[in-house]
């Protein structure tokens, strides 16, 4: 099947393996990836809009390359890594029970975005707005509150005690 230059409405992609392929200047409206294989999928002028990924295996992707009309995605129950977030307006978006690890989040709007129950690894929040954001019961974030804008973001404890690793403190 032809990824490239088409459009797909209203489909749902189960159980594909779409590593290497290119999704360029493709759009996708309101799309079901289930249990997908996306790995290296060429982002380059893509259109997601309303598109749901559940359990699916997302590695080396830069979505800051999509395009950003109506850009709106959400991510469940999925492997993220070494994928590429930044520069983008992700706000109300669904990241829930999701490994997220190495992944760059850096001059992001996540205003109102959901992390929960995920695990964080190795991801990077730089100069990202992450007001309203849920980080209940996420795990193993880094996140700098003098690089990133935090207003009612919710934590839990103890996960949310890393956000002082940056002041060097001893907690006794």
């Amino acid at each position: 099947m032809e990824y490239q230059n088409e459009e797909f409405e209203a489909e749902t992609f189960k159980d594909t393996d779409l590593t290497d392929v290119s999704f360029k200047d493709s759009r996708f409206i309101d799309c079901d990836f289930e249990n997908c294989n996306l790995s290296n999928v060429d982002l380059d002028n893509t259109k997601f809009q309303n598109i749901r990924f559940k359990s699916c295996k997302i590695l080396g992707l830069d979505f800051s390359k999509c395009n950003d009309f109506i850009l709106a995605f959400g991510f469940e129950d999925s492997f993220l890594s070494l994928s590429v977030f930044s520069n983008m307006n992700l706000e109300n978006t669904d990241f829930t029970n999701c490994q997220i690890y190495d992944c760059d989040f850096v001059n992001t709007n996540l205003t109102n975005a959901n992390f929960e129950n995920s695990d964080l690894k190795n991801s990077l929040f730089k100069k990202s707005n992450l007001s309203f954001t849920s980080f209940k019961n996420a795990k193993n974030y880094d996140i700098n509150p003098n690089e990133n804008f935090l207003k009612k973001t919710v934590f839990s404890i103890p996960e949310v005690i890393s956000l002082l690793d940056i002041y060097d403190i001893v907690l006794g």
